[in-house]
């Protein structure tokens, strides 16, 4: 049985000279470049220093740093003493780090220099964390200095062994739904991550996957599993923006680039207004571009292809809970299926149920329930809400979905994000679809609102492109042509929108700010 540190040590036998990771820092003009066994002999320096420092088989290391090739080194390092790793969100504060410290009984810290101050503020509160390890030379006394460590340690393996059951990974769930979920996840759960996405997108390795977003979540870095399997090289870019990202493919010869949405509005709002001039870069290596973490507005892909008609697109699904995306996938070869989440992922299996588990036929709308290999071992200290959350070995994802009668499945909306209006169920997503082919609108929200007489109403928080004025009643106008009488949102209200770093709608902010 390989497991996900086990890719790495056999990359570095096979192709020990050639490129693994590259980073980009445009704005510092930095560029570094490391080759596979570079890459695995820094990872075992990390293991070894910290089974020197007492770290053993099932104790939690947390780790916090921003997107670097240290980043992955730090995280195959932690895998393979055995112990548990516990990425954390960049944003997170020094109260989350608190919270995340306490559940996970975490016992040493390896982090940036990003997070000194936020480190700091919360070391009186979290006595359990015996050591601290930074990245940065001139170190708070109390911390070790990471690079320090590693370079007076052996680059040999160590003689760590684990199983594919073994737990190995701590994630916490980005916060947008209130406090972070511990998600606990085994070596097997991130081979079958690597498989499903080797299945879906064909990787070899002429490929350099441009790495963009953050890589403490279960996304992007789960995409780039399907490369490490096949030696693929990968490209981290920092200091994302459109003309950065078209650089580097241009540049690096990137061929696959995995997109949040906004960061596919943007790479089009710029061709559009002439920011970016197609034509001064050559793009004939990048084969495949692919989006998840949120739904896709259909408009937003129609785009995407009058611009880059000959390259494969792919919509991906998943959750942290299902060891990220694949679960769902709309399949480089259904793209006249855009609009649909897709079919069941490589070794997966769907079902739509209503609200007592039974299966709903096709046009019907019910929760989507997933089941294979990725399904997460539990909610690390939470025995109810797992037993709630994963029955029969099937994962309740909490997403409303419909499948039609070629077996795609199209996700309507979040379980509690359903606004019910007068007795009538609105789906904000679909509201959001229909908002999304006005082209006077960048990004827009719907959420529900109090109402004394209905209940709830549909808001409609929208955020005009820049330059352009837009009234309430020509959105209005524009939904009452595009949509069914009882989805026309009640109210307007013009606002930036927010999202967290996995490009989803922090909806819980915007009902705290317009509640009244």
């Amino acid at each position: 049985m390989i497991t996900i540190p086990e890719m790495l040590a056999r990359n570095a036998r096979l192709y020990p000279s050639d490129p693994a990771l590259i980073e980009l820092r445009p704005g510092k003009n930095y560029r570094r470049e490391v080759t596979w066994k570079e890459f695995d002999d820094e990872a075992n320096r990390v293991a070894n220093a910290l089974l020197d420092l007492g770290i053993k088989r099932n104790d939690k290391v947390i780790h916090w740093m921003m997107n670097s090739i240290d980043w992955l080194v730090v995280y195959f390092g932690i895998l393979r003493t055995g112990a548990w790793i516990v990425p954390l969100n960049f944003r997170f504060t020094s109260d989350d780090l608190k919270y995340c410290a306490d559940v996970s009984e975490a016992t040493l810290i390896i982090l940036g220099e990003e997070f000194i101050e936020r480190v700091d503020a919360a070391k009186s509160k979290i006595p359990n964390v015996e050591k601290y390890i930074v990245n940065i030379s001139n170190a708070p006394g109390y911390m070790s200095n990471l690079r320090d460590l590693i370079n007076r340690r052996s680059c040999v393996q160590p003689g760590v062994n684990f199983n594919g059951g073994d737990s190995c990974s701590l994630y916490f769930t980005s916060g947008t739904t209130g406090v972070p979920k511990p998600i606990l996840l085994t070596h097997d759960n991130l081979k079958c991550a690597a498989i499903t996405e080797y299945a879906h997108h064909h990787q070899t390795k002429q490929d350099n996957f441009i790495l963009i977003p953050p890589l403490y979540h279960t996304g992007s870095k789960m995409h780039w599993f399907g490369s490490l399997i096949v030696g693929g090289r990968a490209t981290l870019l920092n200091e994302v923006n459109p003309e950065n990202v078209i650089k580097a493919v241009h540049s690096e010869r990137g061929t696959i680039v995995w997109l949040l949405v906004p960061w596919a509005h943007d790479v089009l709002m710029a061709i559009e207004n002439g920011e970016i001039q197609l034509s001064d870069y050559d793009l004939s290596c990048w084969r495949l571009m692919h989006i998840g973490a949120q739904p896709v507005p259909p408009a937003l892909v129609k785009r995407w292809k009058k611009y880059f008609p000959s390259m494969q697109y792919d919509t991906n699904y998943g959750l942290s809970e299902s060891t990220g995306p694949g679960c769902v996938h709309l399949g480089i070869e259904n793209e006249r299926k855009v609009g649909a989440i897709g079919v069941p992922g490589f070794n997966w299996e769907i079902k739509i149920v209503d609200d007592k588990g039974n299966n709903l036929p096709c046009g019907q709308i019910g929760e989507l329930l997933v089941k294979g290999d990725g399904v997460m071992k539990e909610y690390y200290k939470n025995p109810e809400k797992t037993a709630e959350t994963i029955r029969k070995g099937w994962l309740y994802t909490g997403d409303m979905a419909t499948m039609d009668e070629e077996g795609f499945i199209y996700l309507v909306d979040r379980k509690k994000d359903v606004i019910i209006t007068g007795g009538e169920n609105i789906y904000p997503v679909e509201v959001e679809d229909a908002l999304h082919n006005y082209d006077k609108i960048y990004d827009v929200a719907v959420i529900g609102i109090p109402d004394e007489r209905l209940g709830e109403i549909a808001l409609a928080v929208v955020d005009p492109k820049p330059g352009i004025q837009i009234t309430e009643e020509e959105i209005l106008e524009f939904c009452k042509q595009n949509l069914a009488r009882h989805k026309v949102p009640r109210k307007v209200i013009f606002d930036k929108i927010p999202r967290n770093p996995t490009g989803k709608i922090e909806k819980p902010k915007l009902r705290a700010k317009y509640k009244q």
